[in-house]
């Protein structure tokens, strides 16, 4: 394989990453303002995002410290949210396995929504796909996401609460999950196991530190995958 060829599975994965910086600059600005009325400095903000790089348990985790939650249930809660990387880790690596240890410690650490759903969809649609190429998409749709996550959350944290309170950055989060999320309901399982979780996490809302929220994705992987079960029971 060809040294160009690898740049433009690079440049290809910079392409396709490049909308979701419309969702990842204002959700890392909004995290940035949140935590600094909070009560948190740029560095420990900044800290924040460099170190966990999770957007989703970065704002619950920030939600349940504000809401004065033991430090247990601050740690298991940001956790049990990021327990959909431990699937995406495994669901990229018949793709990306083969690859230098170096290179999938990185990939490791900026494995985030948005690359594991581009890079699963690009790899699935495109089988003839070397690892190296892989692994150079790959990259190549985290690169402006990550340089505008960490701008922003740094804008964020500067601007601080000077910030005019009628700005709608907190649009940011649906959006993102939304566009992510809704592309992949292909099937009746992932129907059921997302319907499942809606409803659980409407009726689950009363539970303490958002702890419903874990609750509505674990029973919703469970209905999901039963019922891919009984479809797989069913064929002939």
């Amino acid at each position: 394989m060809s040294t160009t060829t690898t740049k433009s599975a690079f440049w290809a994965g910079v392409r396709d990453g490049a909308p979701f910086v419309v969702v990842a600059g204002p959700f890392a600005m909004l995290f940035g303002v949140l935590a600094t009325e909070a009560g948190l400095n740029v560095f420990e903000v900044m800290s924040f995002s460099i170190v966990v790089i999770a957007g989703a348990a970065q704002f619950t985790a920030l939600q349940l410290m504000q809401d004065e939650a033991p430090t247990v249930i601050v740690l298991i809660s940001a956790l049990a949210v990021n327990l959909r990387v431990a699937m995406y880790s495994a669901a990229l690596t018949p793709f990306l396995g083969t690859a230098p240890l170096w290179q999938r410690i990185f990939a490791a650490y900026l494995l985030v929504d948005q690359s594991y759903a581009l890079s699963h969809a690009k790899f699935d649609a495109a089988p003839e796909m070397t690892v190296p190429q892989r692994m150079a998409y790959f990259f190549g749709t985290c690169t402006l996401v990550m340089i505008v996550w960490f701008a922003c959350s740094y804008a964020g944290a500067a601007l601080g609460t000077s910030l005019p309170p009628g700005i709608p950055l907190d649009f940011a989060l649906p959006i993102a999950f939304l566009s992510m999320v809704a592309p992949m309901m292909r099937t009746l399982p992932h129907l059921i196991a997302a319907g499942v979780a809606v409803v659980v996490s409407l009726l689950a809302a009363g539970i303490p530190y958002s702890l419903g929220l874990i609750v509505a994705g674990a029973l919703g992987m469970m209905a999901g995958a039963q019922a891919e079960l009984w479809l797989k029971g069913r064929a002939p």
